[in-house]
């Protein structure tokens, strides 16, 4: 696995995002890395009402990157006084979620950070949430921060379906939940069986090849984690409707972490559409990373 750095953290100096920027500098004083500290000024035609002036709306748009500057300046060096990390501070104007994947794209930065919701609460019912909106964008792993507390991570759950790069959820978890419990699961999706069912199969045919199906899954474990020597690693297999028991497997282990490999079988942007990665994106009470 290649070193996860830089490590791009967005900030609008938010609640939420001033969790995001805490937990991106925890990872990064734990891994070693380079942190990027990225704000963003969204410009002036963006919010409701009357177009603004050309010139009105450049001086604008100019003066809050500068006090944005400020503001991040004083930020990147309380960070790198209480973490002791190299952390860069750049601004950008534009589209948040365009702009923070452009930059992580520029810089192959190896993860990239953002809270769940920021302070424009206008602008993400108007758009749609810029965490939501990054992750149809970014090329490499997302981490979503939802969190109350940011302390390093103790439960995490590493979602694995065998598609391809599925199996770096592991790699990712183990490098950014160092010391945590991390349980492997793999879901057999029993919407297979409902369709079975519906097309008028016989109910022990499909109970049967459930169990066969999931008894593959277990040796494929097997396999994958071969040679993994970690006391604090263990797996679980189970037939469910993926998103549901991800969320009630996270509620029974306390998870505080729950890492997703790529689901299914097509591009990345179509699969984070209407896949279980997006439902858990949304729907989760901790923080998600999304591994591509």
């Amino acid at each position: 696995m290649q070193p996860i750095t830089p490590i791009v953290v967005a900030t609008d100096f938010s609640t939420a995002a001033g969790r995001a920027v805490r937990r991106a500098a925890l990872i990064a004083q734990q891994l070693g890395a380079e942190m990027h500290l990225l704000h963003v000024v969204h410009p002036l035609d963006m919010y409701p009402g009357p177009d603004p002036a050309a010139d009105f709306g450049l001086n604008y748009e100019q003066a809050l990157q500068v006090a944005g500057k400020s503001r991040l300046d004083t930020l990147a060096a309380r960070l790198r006084r209480d973490f002791a990390i190299p952390v860069v501070a750049a601004t950008r104007i534009g589209r948040a979620h365009t702009e923070i994947a452009d930059y992580a794209a520029a810089k192959k930065a190896g993860l990239v950070v953002t809270g769940a919701r920021g302070e424009s609460t206008l602008l993400d019912l108007l758009i749609g949430s810029t965490a939501s909106r990054l992750l149809r964008l970014a090329t490499c792993p997302v981490l979503i921060v939802k969190n109350a507390k940011v302390e390093p991570y103790q439960s995490a759950i590493a979602a694995v379906d065998f598609s391809p790069g599925s199996i770096h959820a592991l790699e990712l978890a183990r490098a950014v939940a160092s010391g945590a419990r991390i349980e492997v699961l793999h879901i057999y999706d029993i919407e297979h069986d409902d369709r079975m069912r519906q097309a008028g199969m016989d109910e022990t045919f499909i109970l049967d090849r459930q169990a066969r199906v999931l008894k593959d899954a277990e040796n494929r474990l097997d396999i994958e984690l071969t040679g993994v020597n970690d006391e604090k690693l263990t797996r679980h297999v189970m037939a469910a409707y993926p998103a549901a028991a991800i969320s009630e497997r996270a509620r029974t282990l306390r998870a505080d972490l729950i890492v997703l490999g790529r689901h299914g079988k097509s591009g990345m942007q179509e699969l984070l559409l209407g896949s279980v990665s997006k439902d858990m994106a949304s729907a989760s009470d901790c923080d998600v990373l999304l591994c591509y």
